[in-house]
């Protein structure tokens, strides 16, 4: 037990840290909450909004994948350009394998144009002829001279009603690369307004977007903050017009405005070349504010539970550091191994049960050869890391209940418990067989290495020194006899 000083100079350094923590936090909370809201504000327009544009125009590219993959295949299906190239004389064959696209993928509209005849294709028949000069067929020429394989945009659907659709425009190119005509599929904006109701749901955040003239082209089902609709334009809305500044769509980035009610609003905006789009994330600044008051009392109220928690922490914590450095002591700080103090105590134990047991106690006394030359050549830090990775090698062959220190320098030290003789020479020849076999590495260098050892088995009567002594003779022999082996002590060479 700790004599009565330590324990009274323990109890003061708590009682004075547990004093110091107690306000320190009570003047920590009551700071951070007036500071809070520039931290949040900052927290909100620079981190969180941006992350939520980001995150939500990796889901547009997501959601667009699937159709575009169906887009491509159309365009390199060999059936289209054959019925192309062979003068596109069955209509209804064109049709029927756009009416199964549309079946079979799930999609709003498959069509195919044709360059040549300047048809426009769809699952119900011919739908029209596209001219150079009309705008709703502004995309087929402009598509006809794109160097990129396919274009996005989003366009009336003569094929449905003039419905609003995202289309997946894909150019259709013959066996020697020649435009033949455009392919592809479309999404109702009906989709998107779903996926729109999905990110919203999924970030808690208000998402809508706009053409670069800020006309609103989607919303959420509920529209958008404030109620904004689509077909509305930004500039429409008094509340956007001091934060547009002459310009039809906010500057790509965060802002901050206030609302007709005079609530706070971050918003932001981020460009979608794909679509031609800026996308918009709003957030609400009054459900931030109320997450911070609620910690604030929070923390407050947990306060004095909190200083009893850590009193009991500090407490632990000082009397683990006391029992870490009484471990750190018998331990050895390069490899991690138990150190000479530690293996007296060990091995005092062993010794004492070993009478007990059938099996005899075996030692093995390890050495690295020629460590010093080692040491001379590539560094003193090498050494130290060819003995880390040699204790690797001791810990992977050995048993959980084996004694193992490191005894100094290069040498180690092995109890094997209840192990017979020839069992611990397979142990020993194991570790010089895999210290032989491993590569070293070193700052990119490959180091080899090998071990000597002796080893000596505990006889009746017998003492710890000599069985070490007698370890250190068969380690002898080992050396002399030209290292890289196992050598053993016998009755009658104890002595060489």
């Amino acid at each position: 037990m700790p004599p009565p000083s330590v324990l009274f100079s323990r109890r003061s350094l708590i009682l004075a840290l547990l004093l110091l923590l107690a306000c320190g936090f009570l003047a920590t909370s009551l700071i951070s909450y007036f500071s809070s809201r520039s931290a949040i504000r900052d927290g909100i327009l620079n981190t969180e909004l941006p992350l939520t544009s980001d995150n939500v125009y990796s889901e547009i590219q997501k959601d667009l994948i699937r159709p575009v993959l169906i887009s491509s295949m159309m365009a390199q299906d060999i059936f289209l350009r054959d019925w192309v190239l062979a003068g596109e004389r069955d209509t209804q064959q064109i049709t029927r394998y756009l009416d199964e696209v549309m079946g079979r993928q799930e999609t709003f509209t498959a069509f195919f144009v044709s360059d040549r005849t300047r048809t426009y294709y769809q699952a119900k028949g011919k739908l029209k002829q596209v001219e150079p000069h009309e705008w709703r067929d502004e995309w087929f020429f402009r598509l006809r001279e794109l160097n990129t394989p396919y274009e996005i945009n989003v366009d009336l659907d003569m094929a449905n009603q003039d419905k609003l659709a995202v289309f997946i425009n894909y150019r259709v190119v013959d066996y020697q690369q020649r435009f033949l005509g455009a392919t592809g599929v479309g999404l109702s904006v009906e989709a998107v307004v779903r996926l729109i109701d999905e990110y919203q749901r999924r970030y808690h955040r208000t998402v809508y977007f706009t053409d670069t003239q800020g006309k609103v082209l989607l919303t959420g089902s509920k529209g958008g903050p404030q109620g904004v609709r689509v077909g509305e334009r930004l500039a429409d809305r008094e509340h956007l017009r001091e934060l547009l500044a002459d310009r039809p769509t906010p500057s790509e980035g965060s802002h901050e405005y206030r609302d007709s009610e005079g609530r706070s609003h971050f918003l932001n905006a981020r460009a979608i070349p794909e679509l031609d789009w800026m996308l918009l994330v709003d957030k609400r600044e009054d459900g931030a504010l109320d997450r911070v008051r609620q910690s604030l009392y929070l923390n407050l109220a947990i306060c004095a539970m909190i200083t009893l928690v850590v009193l009991s922490l500090l407490n632990a914590m000082i009397k683990r550091h006391q029992d870490n450095t009484e471990a750190l002591a018998t331990l050895d700080s390069l490899t991690g191994l138990p150190n000479r103090r530690s293996f007296d105590l060990l091995a005092g134990q062993a010794l004492h049960e070993a009478p007990r047991s059938t099996a005899a106690l075996v030692a093995l006394l390890i050495d690295l050869d020629h460590f010093k030359s080692l040491n001379d050549t590539h560094g003193h830090l090498a050494g130290d890391e060819v003995l880390r990775q040699f204790a690797e090698v001791l810990r992977g062959s050995l048993r959980q209940s084996d004694i193992l220190c490191r005894w100094g320098g290069e040498e180690f030290i092995v109890l094997l418990r209840e192990a017979d003789a020839q069992g611990a020479l397979e142990v020993a020849e194991k570790i010089r067989r895999r210290t032989e076999q491993k590569v070293f590495n070193f700052d990119g260098r490959a180091l080899r290495l090998t071990t000597s050892i002796g080893l000596s088995t505990l006889r009746s009567g017998d003492t710890l020194d000599g069985l070490l002594t007698r370890a250190d003779h068969a380690l002898y022999r080992a050396k002399q006899g030209g290292r890289n082996r196992v050598c053993a002590q016998t009755p009658g060479n104890d002595h060489d």
